[in-house]
């Protein structure tokens, strides 16, 4: 939509206060049933006292609740930007570029307390330029901010809510490029936090990575930590390894497979335990193990899983206590029996190791005590070593599993096994021997050399297993040996070991940095004889022992410029890296990353940074490149996604554009290259990566239409398209309960095949599992910049708005009553879009010119303030133009009860179009609100404009100005809901005058003729039959058939009056058979006559609307528009016509009147009842209150109502309320209290005396009642006080009264079977047909019910007289008044009770006497 036509700022609601919702009138729309609004909007609201200005050179925040529904919050200063935010505690922390948010200075930052609804500013020390990133460290209580910015730190910046002070990062911050901070998020453990933008990194050293967040070679899991995951774990291929009890089925009993399962959690690759039985696996090696606990997988097969397990150590047989990562937490907690294992299926396995550190073990006893479901299970079993190890018989040297390769060992001269006892009882150990001649030199002697497979980088203890000569009967032979070690950084350290030891001893031979082995790189030990060896030996020689070489572990957190002498220095050289930064949220550290940076500090995870620096080239990294990283993602598998605006050339990304992954510790492209467009977000929700930014398909392949927006698939490497995307950037993702929230500047969202589109201006929402577009739940339009989580269930949303409300919905809601008596609204949680034709919006639309102004809702109209032209009756004028119909747009509903499935489903029609099943409908839809589906027409599809719809049994009967494909029907058409098919076979087209078209407004059925429908609108005949305006259509044999002598004109609305519905009133421009102007006619069905509504030169024009109050003739309204075009609302009392006092502007288009029902009352002092009032709905301009789309009024006063926008931010419309109870009672239930009830109780239990003398009181009146029938003859015994005792004089006249004729009581006696009985006129002047005249005498009311009744009250003229009291009159055949109400006295013979007229209303009654004087 052009911008020019939306309005800079726009006056919406808010829906904040329920102290100013309480003052609107509560709608009762329980009574009604189920109660659906139609229209043209895409938002919508209840209207409130105050109001908030949207101004689109602003940012504005507002909050989102768990229903979608939208608040505003407060607005920056014009030009003011919000950008990103986070929530701690209960406290929600937004940043961006502006100098205040509302009434609040606050500089680029700000917090806001929801439950205080206040803003606060954070100190005056914070970042001094603009923040595009803020993370929220729920752990340590900090909020970080990133952005553009020099102060308090480069980039970014700490506050601290527990002091409200601000700091410096402990790195300082991070520059170069161009030293901005584009994003902040943790890695999936929440252990360390990813900075993310345009920046540059240095590490000194050599180079080499020596502190692994984890270990590449392991796959990733939150149960561990890099500790854990740089520990090798034992092969246990040659071992023991018995489970019992296991279970009987095959696929899962194999406790081996567990040791190192060869595919995922399944068969093969399981273990089950019998069913409901603790289960013990046991895994005994017969060799000397040096283990530093366990490693267990959990299995998350259906009704297996282990939740509760004890490890015990062999051979001494304790329960060892363990300490393992919380995965909740991520704190080191410990356990003994029972250990807890998770059954979060995002942990592959959780570590937990001994707390007296490493153990001389030969196996382990695994517990499994507690379970879910029938049994417990596991899919990994691994013990893990100390660090790392390698045996000189390399037939110990079996592969560890996640190893990649296994420890070896090489030897010169001649060596030969040896087998001996060990300290540890069953065990033995196997050692490599060789004797050498003493005087041998080392460079002549035998030599072993040890390859240990070291898995991560950090600091070791090295040791080297000296048997002990006693158990090998040696000792004679031993002498001392010489060991090299070389670690891969600094010089080899080289230890004199004598092996001369009686007992196994370990001797330290290295205490530093060790480089984890690579394919270019393996740690060595290397021994030979010792050219010192000083021992005598035995016979002239020496034996040479090599048994194993242990690695123990220290830290994985270790320094290449380590002080220990046997590190060496390494090289003085640095690496630098771009973009992106970790830093580990434990780290003591205060190195400062705006310069050369410590490899103490580098991460494994830091290699993104460096393989990004030179992927992308240092030539293309300078302060004026737009090269950068904008988001970032960790996948539970350890894969790191970075992405943003950068193009790597060079590397084993190269060729990869936007988006990249970081994968077994290199850059590597994902599927198609990239994205052929920059990234502005990303959120990932379990193996699928969401993604926004500005693209429309991948680098270099082609995918489909992504449209800035799509989803990349980690599992299968494949993108996909979120149907057609949006149409515009975005600029932020979001998520939360299931649904992706996509904001940008876009003002749609499309659909697969991308040929029909849905409003979404700048905010929409995708259902992950539907995998579709779906209601927002709000409704928004601007350019939105930020969304995010927030406190408790809400989230914020921030951008440029130029319109809002709270509810957002495709043309209809849903609304009922809450438990808090305000109303409640459910959106239609589809999308509908498309125009059905270019004839769908024909009719004029009109400006929308005003505001809503901060005025009270409740305002006093003036009066009607322009004189009208009077009609004349032989020319009539065109019915003004309908409701304008922009698509997409909802203007009629009704209710269906399907008898498959018993369910209650909204049948909607308008101009819009949907997708459903591959395939496009049009026109009219079937919502299912418990199954959330939208269900169209089966077969030939509308082309046009749906206005009205009518459900009667199984058929659905279509008006509007439409064609059907393949039919020959025009405007009106029946479906069969039942079959799903159209049911026209028979049926005679509508046809118009030349040049005209049919439009049908209007199709409803009476109660007193259910064998027709009445169908009505603008059209000149059915079928060959000449039917003008409106037509009668036999429901079983589709005959048209006239009603009565026909109308001139057109009809734009029907209702009924009377008993059984007997009296039809039509308005539209309508004149009768013979001439006469009738802009509101009724047509008696029973004798097929029509009859002007009063004197047609008494309704100023054209009616678009018409509503009955109650069924009762005497009470009817009608709007439409005067002939210059002024917006009228007139009422009808039973003798004439009253323009009622309005504002409204010539813009206003009335489209529907209703009388509905109150939860409260209102004063009642003008012609409407108090129990109701009536729903004026359309698109109203009123010079009061501003724009509304439907608004009350209780017969003095307006309240404006409702209040909605279309997509384009101007004003919308309500075009109909619909309802599923034809008919409802507008009397009021009020139910007492529990208490209350309780205290009722308790006195009638209390009076049961009084029931005996109440029983004789009644058997007293009954016993009196023939008596009561009598004449009244005023004798003065009786009580004249008694105003609760009828007089029998007056029985008649309350009969009358209550029975009188079909217009709610106030006509003669009616007989729909029968024909009506008629008198003659009082006056020749009188038309005998019309029911709507001055005394309506042809349905025998006269001017006193005795008249009505022949004349038995003889004579006497009544007479005036005012309620003293107000009197309720809620029993049969009685007036109610308002103290001071006008009355006539039409008999007053008797003392207590008198019959009168309201002069008001002209309803008629008895009244006690003693009320008026």
């Amino acid at each position: 939509m052009p911008t020019t036509h939306i309005p800079r700022r726009w006056l919406v609601p808010l829906l904040f206060s329920n102290l100013v919702l309480a003052s609107l009138p509560l709608v009762d729309f329980d009574r009604m049933g189920k109660v659906g609004l139609a229209g043209t909007f895409a938002g919508l609201d209840f209207f409130q006292n105050s109001s908030f200005t949207y101004d689109s050179a602003t940012s504005t925040l507002l909050s989102r609740s768990a229903d979608g529904q939208l608040s505003a919050l407060a607005s920056t200063n014009s030009g003011g930007r919000i950008t990103s935010g986070c929530a701690l505690d209960d406290v929600f922390y937004l940043a961006g570029s502006f100098s205040s948010i509302g009434s609040t200075s606050a500089n680029n930052v700000a917090s806001y307390t929801s439950d205080k609804g206040e803003f606060t500013s954070l100190g005056s020390n914070g970042p001094n330029g603009q923040v595009d990133a803020v993370f929220c460290d729920d752990k340590n209580g900090k909020v970080w901010f990133g952005g553009d910015f020099s102060s308090p730190g480069t980039s970014v910046a700490v506050w601290d809510p527990s002091d409200s002070t601000w700091s410096k990062p402990p790195f300082s911050g991070l520059s170069g490029a161009g030293s901005r901070v584009f994003s902040i998020t943790s890695n999936s453990s929440e252990s360390s936090l990813f900075f993310a933008g345009s920046f540059i990194t240095s590490f000194s050293g050599n180079g080499i990575v020596i502190n692994g967040t984890n270990n590449p070679n392991v796959p990733f899991s939150a149960g561990a930590t890099p500790f854990s995951s740089s520990l090798v774990p034992v092969p246990l291929s040659k071992a023991e390894i018995v489970a019992s009890p296991s279970t009987s089925d095959s696929d899962f009993s194999d406790a081996q497979r567990i040791l190192c399962p060869s595919g995922s959690d399944g068969a093969g690759n399981t273990w089950f335990a019998a069913d409901g039985n603790t289960a013990v696996v046991t895994v005994r090696a017969y060799s000397f193990l040096s283990a530093s606990g366990v490693r267990l997988g959990n299995t998350f097969l259906e009704n297996h899983g282990t939740t509760g397990f004890s490890v015990t150590t062999i051979p001494d047989n304790n329960v060892r206590t363990m300490k393992y990562l919380d995965p909740e937490t991520n704190e080191n907690v410990t356990c003994t029996d029972p250990c807890p294992l998770s059954t979060d299926s995002s942990l592959l396995y959780q570590d937990f190791l001994f707390e007296d550190e490493s153990q001389s073990i030969t196996g382990v006893e695994i517990k499994l005590s507690e379970w879910t479901g029938t049994a417990p299970g596991l899919h990994l079993l691994q013990i893990l070593s100390s660090g790392a190890f390698a045996s000189a018989v390399n037939d110990d040297n079996g592969e560890s599993c996640f190893a990649p390769q296994a420890s070896d060992s090489t030897h010169t001269g001649d060596w030969s096994v040896k087998v001996a006892n060990t300290n540890i009882s069953g065990t033995t150990q196997s050692v490599l021997v060789s004797t050498v001649a003493v005087g041998t030199s080392a460079s002549n002697s035998p030599s072993v050399t040890w390859n240990p497979y070291v898995s991560a980088s950090g600091e070791y203890n090295v040791n080297m297993l000296v048997p002990g000569c006693t158990n090998f009967q040696d000792c004679d032979l031993r002498t001392t040996v010489t060991v090299t070690v070389f670690s891969g950084v600094g010089q080899p350290w080289v230890t004199e070991v004598s092996q001369a030891h009686e007992e196994d001893t370990a001797i330290p031979i290295y205490t530093g940095p060790i480089v984890p082995s690579t394919d270019d790189f393996v740690m060595t030990v290397t021994m030979t004889l010792s050219d010192s060896a000083s021992e005598a030996g035995s016979g002239g020689n020496y034996e040479l022992v090599a048994d194993r070489i242990e690695l123990i572990l220290t830290s994985a957190n270790i320094s290449s410029d380590s002080s220990t002498s046997g590190s060496g220095s390494g090289s003085s050289s640095s690496k630098n890296g771009f973009g992106f930064f970790e830093w580990s949220l434990n780290s003591d550290s205060d190195s400062d990353a705006t310069h050369t940076l410590p490899n103490s500090t580098e991460t494994f995870l830091d290699g993104v940074a460096v393989d990004l620096y030179t992927g992308i080239g240092s030539g293309s990294l300078t302060s004026s490149s737009n090269s950068a990283i904008a988001a970032v993602a960790h996948h539970s598998s350890g894969v790191i996604f970075v992405a943003g605006n950068l193009t790597i050339s060079s590397g084993s990304a190269s060729g990869a554009k936007n988006i990249v992954a970081f994968k077994d510790g290199k850059l590597v492209g994902v599927n198609g290259g990239g994205l052929n467009g920059p990234v502005t977000s990303m959120v990932l929700v379990g193996d699928n990566l969401f993604v926004g930014g500005s693209f429309d398909d991948t680098s270099s392949t082609s995918t489909g239409k992504l449209s800035n927006v799509a989803m990349y698939d980690v599992k299968s490497e494949e993108w996909s398209s979120l149907e057609g995307g949006v149409n515009g950037d975005v600029a932020s993702l979001g998520y939360n309960d299931g649904r992706i929230q996509v904001v940008g500047s876009f003002t749609e969202v499309s659909s697969s095949s991308g040929d029909s589109s849905a409003s979404a201006g700048g905010f929409a929402s995708w259902d992950v599992d539907a995998k579709a577009w779906v209601n927002s739940g709000g409704f928004i339009l601007g350019d939105m910049t930020f969304v995010g989580n927030g406190t408790s269930s809400l989230q914020f949303v921030a951008g440029s708005v130029r319109a809002a409300q709270a509810f957002g919905a495709s043309g209809m809601v849903f609304v009922q009553n809450s438990d808090s008596d305000e109303p409640a609204v459910t959106a239609l949680d589809l999308q509908l879009d498309g125009d059905v034709s270019d004839s769908a919006t024909s009719s004029s639309s009109s400006k929308r010119k005003r505001q809503h102004s901060n005025r009270a809702s409740v305002w006093v109209p003036k009066q009607f303030s322009k004189l009208w032209s009077r009609q004349s009756s032989s020319e009539l004028a065109s019915l003004p133009d309908s409701l304008p119909a922009p698509a997409p747009a909802v203007l009629a509903g009704a209710f269906w009860t399907n008898t498959s499935s018993s369910r209650q489903v909204a049948v909607i029609g308008g101009n819009f179009s949907f997708s459903s099943g591959g395939k496009e409908y049009t026109g009219v839809a079937i919502y299912d609100s418990e199954a959330d589906t939208l269900t169209g027409l089966q077969g030939a599809q509308i082309n046009g404009v749906v206005r009205t719809l009518f459900v009667t049994g199984d058929s659905l009967y279509v008006g509007g100005q439409f064609t059907l494909t393949g039919e020959s029907q025009n405007g009106f058409a029946i479906y069969n809901l039942a079959s799903q098919s159209w049911d026209v076979s028979g049926l005679q087209p509508l046809s118009a005058d030349s040049g005209a078209n049919v439009t049908v407004y209007s199709i409803t059925q009476s109660s007193s003729k259910k064998s027709a429908v009445f169908v009505a609108g603008s059209f000149a005949q059915a079928g060959s039959l000449s039917c003008r305006g409106i037509c009668s259509l036999d429901t079983s044999s589709k005959q048209w058939t006239t009603l009565g002598d026909g109308i001139k004109g057109a009809v734009s609305a029907v209702v009924y009056a009377g008993d059984n519905d007997a009296l039809l009133i039509a308005g539209g421009s309508i004149a009768l058979s013979g001439g006469t102007s009738a802009n509101v006619a009724g047509y008696t069905i029973a004798n097929s006559t029509w009859t002007a509504v009063g004197s047609g030169s008494d309704i100023p024009g054209p009616v678009t609307a018409v509503e009955v109050n109650s069924a009762n003739a005497n009470s009817v309204f009608a709007a439409g528009k005067t002939s210059n075009g002024d917006t009228f609302l007139t009422f009808w009392n039973g003798q004439n016509w009253t323009v009622q006092d309005s504002s409204f502007e010539s813009t206003t288009i009335v489209s529907q009147l209703a009388m509905v029902p109150l939860q409260n009352t209102h004063s009642a002092d003008g012609v409407i009842e108090a129990d109701r009032m009536l729903m004026i709905s359309g698109t109203l301009d009123d010079s009061s209150f501003g724009n509304a789309s439907s608004a009350l009024y209780d017969g003095k006063s307006y309240y404006p109502y409702i209040v909605s926008s279309s997509g384009s931010g101007s004003a919308g419309a309500v075009a109909a309320l619909f309802h599923s109870l034809s008919s409802f009672s507008f009397t009021q239930h009020h139910f007492l209290a529990t208490g209350v009830v309780i205290l009722i109780s308790i006195a009638i239990s209390a009076g049961v005396v009084f029931l005996l003398a109440l029983i004789g009181i009644l058997w007293t009146l009954f016993s009196r009642k023939d008596d009561k029938l009598k004449p009244y003859e005023g004798e003065d015994g009786e009580d004249d006080d008694s105003t609760h005792q009828r007089p029998s004089s007056l029985l008649e006249h309350v009969n009358a009264a209550t029975r009188a004729t079909v217009f709610g009581g106030v006509y003669g006696h009616y007989d729909g079977d029968k024909e009506e009985e008629k008198i003659e006129p009082s006056s020749p002047s009188h038309d005998a047909n019309n029911p709507f005249g001055p005394d309506a005498s042809n349905y025998l009311r006269a001017e006193t019910p005795s008249d009505a009744m022949g004349g038995i009250m003889g004579e006497e003229a009544s007479r005036p007289a005012h309620a003293r009291y107000s009197f309720d009159g809620v029993g049969e055949g009685e007036l109610r008044l308002s103290a001071g109400a006008e009355v006539e006295i039409l008999d007053d013979r008797d003392q207590a009770w008198w019959y009168a007229r309201d002069v008001r209303t002209g309803q008629e009654g008895v009244v006690p006497a003693a009320y008026l004087y």
